[in-house]
């Protein structure tokens, strides 16, 4: 598949300060590409590299095909950007500014499609002055898609809004995608990274740490998962399953295993030998995202005090 972006060997200075140490990434045509990363761990330097506002130090980069540090007018109408924060004229409504972009773009999506895919359908004629902050926030969702662009570069684009915005944000990006646009986004919001992105970036300290799916990243398809259920009076004090390491606590039985399903079923089994018909409140949980993220965060910074 043709790569949308790459990225080799990217370095980025500020006097004493390294900022980035060598980030290698390709995203494909239509991924999209989740960058997580604590603040202050490169990720915004190196997008902006990838968006043309800053020189690398060191190494190459090629988005669309063009280096973005000579990239045109043509090659930043097939980008769209959504900033964590844009300016916009407050007079304006949300379809006169979302227009006013739309004319900047050779081939621009119809205006009232874009308003109304962002969810502001109601609010077109209102004053953007007199908009909430969630609402805000989608107009700039709207001036960073209305050009149709190739590639999306998406800056916590669902900050400000509420459960129900976010979730509309989110089905914009996969409309997006259906049609073979590409996205790098950058997040703070864990489960926002699993429900959108077919790969995820780690960036830590200015490395990018590892890159793979949400159900890969970190070894988390192999860590030991967490089998638990609550003892109920027909099986309190009764012996275990032999070879299985069962901690009680608050009434909850807890074991880690790398066999969850082989451990159900020998639990079943013996829970029915006791005269329970099933295990009650059985669950089976993965490390989440968010644990394996906050590891490898928490794995980096106890290396660099030891440095």
């Amino acid at each position: 598949m043709t790569a949308a972006i790459t990225a080799t060997g990217i370095t980025k200075r500020y006097g004493p300060v390294e900022a980035l140490r060598g980030v290698d990434l390709e995203v494909a045509q239509g991924e999209v590409l989740a960058l997580l990363g604590p603040n202050g761990a490169g990720k915004t330097t190196f997008v902006e590299i990838l968006e043309g506002f800053r020189q690398p130090t060191s190494g190459s980069a090629s988005v669309l095909g063009i280096d973005p540090a000579t990239g045109d007018a043509a090659w930043r109408a097939r980008l769209g950007i959504v900033l964590q924060s844009a300016g916009f004229f407050e007079a304006l409504t949300p379809r006169e500014i979302t227009a006013h972009f739309a004319s900047f773009y050779p081939t621009p999506l119809d205006v009232d499609s874009v308003v109304e895919m962002v969810g502001l359908k109601e609010k077109r004629d209102a004053r953007c002055k007199n908009l909430s902050g969630g609402q805000k926030r989608r107009v700039d969702l709207a001036l960073g898609i209305v050009g149709n662009p190739e590639l999306i570069f998406l800056d916590e684009p669902t900050t400000g809004l509420d459960p129900q915005g976010r979730r509309q944000i989110w089905e914009v990006v996969r409309n997006f995608t259906a049609l073979g646009k590409t996205v790098l986004l950058t997040t703070h919001y864990l489960d926002e990274a699993e429900q959108l992105a077919d790969r995820v970036g780690v960036i830590i300290k200015g490395r990018l740490a590892e890159v793979g799916t949400p159900r890969e990243i970190g070894g988390r398809q192999r860590a030991m998962a967490r089998v638990s259920f609550s003892v109920s009076p027909q099986l309190q004090g009764k012996t275990l399953p032999e070879g299985l390491a069962v901690s009680t606590s608050g009434g909850v039985a807890t074991l880690m295993t790398a066999e969850p399903g082989r451990a159900v079923v020998a639990l079943t089994h013996w829970a029915e030998a006791q005269g329970e018909s099933e295990l009650p409140e059985l669950s089976v949980t993965r490390p989440s995202l968010e644990d394996i993220y906050l590891q490898m965060v928490g794995a980096s910074e106890a290396e660099g005090a030891m440095e």
